[in-house]
């Protein structure tokens, strides 16, 4: 595998794991909405850069 898709992969499950406890305390739908989207856009961001031509 490629360097930038193993660590684009790590870099999602960080954000992950840093974004985990405060849904997981607080149970607000709200946040869960906006974590869920800005998760969203980091994995969007990372297939964009995956599959986009290599520097």
């Amino acid at each position: 595998m490629n360097f930038k898709v193993i660590s684009g992969l790590i870099g999602l499950a960080m954000l992950l794991l840093f974004l985990a406890p405060p849904l997981v305390k607080l149970k607000d739908f709200a946040l869960a909405v906006v974590i869920l989207v800005g998760f969203a856009m980091a994995a969007y961001e990372f297939y964009e850069q995956v599959r986009g031509k290599n520097d």
